[in-house]
């Protein structure tokens, strides 16, 4: 069930996070209340998640498919360039995550 929060709670903050970007900074309102309820709600996930996974493989997790998804929104929605820079900064924060998935199994 803890993942299952987790994935909750990314998806909360990727959506507050592209709403904001809409909301031109915070000068519209819907996207800037968006904005607000989604980082509400992706905070309170992520505690729940706290209960039944550990603090640092969660965290790693919320921020590093939040970072790779948010990459991608940026690249398909905003037009934004890939460049190998990006590319590479986006594989380290995925194997980050990995390594301390895989540190913490023991």
């Amino acid at each position: 069930m803890g993942y299952l929060t987790l994935a909750g709670a990314i998806a909360a903050e990727v959506a507050a996070t592209t709403a904001m970007k809409y909301s031109e900074g915070f000068s519209k309102l819907w996207p800037a209340l968006l904005t607000a309820v989604g980082y509400v709600l992706s905070f309170l996930l992520l505690a729940q998640t706290l209960k039944t996974v550990g603090i640092g493989t969660a965290y790693a997790i919320w921020a590093g498919a939040g970072t790779a998804a948010i990459a991608l929104i940026g690249l398909v929605l905003f037009g934004e360039a890939l460049t190998p820079v990006k590319i590479a900064g986006v594989l380290l924060i995925v194997g980050g995550v990995v390594l301390l998935n895989l540190g913490g199994a023991h």
